[in-house]
């Protein structure tokens, strides 16, 4: 059983808790090299579609890297090669991971929000990136993702004061998705998990593939041309032929994923 988060199943959804609430959920090693097999598990199992990843209790999301165990153990700590999480570092998961984020996401903490696909705030949730005022920086991605995900002189504000942000002024900068009460946060996560689970699943990796992957490149003409696995796939998928027919035949399309 895992020992620094929990992990529940129901249906085609997997609800991911970062479970270490005496430290606000903060990452240790340990931490994250078992969330990142968690991860690797939902990623390779066929008949699960969507994640939602959450902290314990209702003060943090995560407060990041678990900073005093990384001075008690010093320049030996080892790190997960996916990053914070499992997700941080992980660029080869095609499935949709929403983040519902309640209380602080610091540090790496925002850096795994940032990695997840979709943002959904409590109103007590607040953000930022406070590396610089410790004499770090956002290695986790938090420099890179962003800039990307929201206006460049906004994301400069952050990064180069490491002010935190609520809830409601990350839903206008553009990198929350929606905010609710504490109370309603996993229902409101679940809404939109079961709003992607009424996708086809291929059809949704391939989106997301398409999306990310395209921002590596040059323009809209060059990411258009470029070669996705995950749009091949849906092509030569059953889905690609039932969500047409389904459509003709005015029923709900029943999705295999294949």
């Amino acid at each position: 059983m895992p020992e620094f988060c929990q992990v529940e199943r129901d249906g085609r959804i997997l609800t991911v808790t970062m479970d270490r609430p005496e430290v606000m959920n903060a990452l240790h090693p340990p931490a994250n090299f078992e969330l990142e097999k968690v991860f690797d598990e939902f990623a390779a199992e066929p008949d699960l579609w969507v994640a939602i990843l959450t902290g314990a209790g209702d003060r943090a999301f995560s407060a990041g890297n678990d900073l005093k165990h990384q001075a008690s153990v010093g320049a030996g700590i080892k790190l997960a090669a996916t990053g914070f999480a499992g997700l941080t570092s992980r660029f080869d998961n095609p499935k949709p991971v929403i983040a519902a984020v309640n209380g602080l996401a610091l540090g790496g903490g925002f850096e795994i929000a940032l990695a997840c696909d979709l943002v959904i705030a409590s109103e007590n949730a607040s953000f930022g990136l406070p590396e610089p005022r410790v004499g770090l920086a956002a290695l986790g991605g938090g420099m890179h993702r962003l800039p990307r995900q929201i206006p460049l002189k906004h994301a400069m504000g952050m990064l180069l004061t490491g002010r935190r942000v609520s809830a409601q002024e990350g839903l206008a900068l553009g990198f929350v998705n929606e905010v609710v009460p504490p109370e309603r946060l996993l229902d409101a996560a679940r809404c939109w998990a079961d709003q992607i689970l009424e996708c086809a699943p291929l059809s949704v990796r391939a989106s997301k593939q398409c999306a990310l992957q395209g921002l590596e490149e040059g323009g809209v003409e060059q990411a258009m041309k470029g070669r996705y696995d995950a749009l091949r796939a849906m092509i030569q998928s059953a889905d690609f032929t039932e969500g047409p027919r389904a459509f003709a035949e005015k029923r709900k399309p029943q999705w295999q994923g294949r």
